[in-house]
């Protein structure tokens, strides 16, 4: 249970008091967030849910249901995508992408990826039909979106960096963490809506693996902020199949 609890307070603004984690702690955390995250999918779908009754555009209300998830997580993970574009975009060695990921500023290429990331989930979230789908469909994708933090922590794939959050969690788990998550969500998309659910689930692994595989080879391993990207990326996949 101390890896749940260490997952609420990482992963939401929920004020769950945990101790210094130590480093097994910290890979139980990576495995919980998938769980995690279905309950703020959840909530961000009710949100979506709530405002359609209210007469609220579908766009609208996706817009504010992902306004409100990242406020939900304290944007880390929107945070980390921004990063992690910015890193991706700039030239030279991985110690200058680095650089310009720890920088803090959003750069073009983290406002253009920020507005084609989030506006994706927020259109497939205001056009996905108003009630419980709309509920099911934002836990779904929310949950194999952080299943993708264990995909980029797997064994083999060292700390871009000392210190912070990815030095903690690199290497943490083993390789089939992440596909046992993804399979699960497979399932569970297949029976909320039909071979569109594990298109979804599919197509947000691929894009996590190429993320990842990536990010390895440009920053000279994983970081926090590729954790965040691998996230939202999977969440919009996700999302946008069960959509379409």
């Amino acid at each position: 249970m101390k890896g749940l609890a260490l997952a609420l307070s990482w992963l939401s603004v929920l004020p769950v008091r945990t101790g210094e984690p130590t480093a097994q702690v910290a890979a139980g955390a990576l495995r919980w967030a998938p769980v995690v995250g279905a309950g703020l999918g959840a909530g961000a779908g009710l949100i979506v849910w709530g405002l359609a009754a209210l007469g609220v555009p579908g766009l609208v209300a996706g817009l504010l249901a992902v306004g409100l998830l990242a406020l939900g997580t304290r944007g880390m993970h929107v945070d980390g995508l921004a990063d992690t574009a910015d890193g991706l975009g700039c030239f030279g060695p991985p110690e200058r992408a680095l650089a310009v990921m720890k920088d803090g500023g959003a750069g073009p290429f983290a406002v253009v990826t920020l507005l084609v990331v989030l506006g994706v989930q927020a259109g497939a979230l205001g056009s996905y039909p108003a009630g419980w789908q709309v509920v099911a469909a934002a836990a779904l994708a929310a949950a194999t979106g952080r299943a993708g933090f264990c995909w980029v922590a797997r064994h083999g794939v060292p700390a871009a960096r000392p210190g912070g959050l990815g030095a903690l969690v690199a290497q943490s788990q083993p390789v089939w963490v992440a596909p046992a998550w993804w399979l699960l969500s497979a399932v569970a998309g297949y029976a909320l809506a039909g071979w569109r659910g594990p298109a979804g689930v599919g197509l947000a692994a691929v894009v996590v693996v190429g993320l990842s595989a990536h990010t390895a080879r440009r920053f000279g391993g994983m970081s926090g902020d590729v954790l965040g990207a691998a996230a939202e990326l999977g969440t919009a996949a996700v999302l946008l199949l069960l959509a379409t």
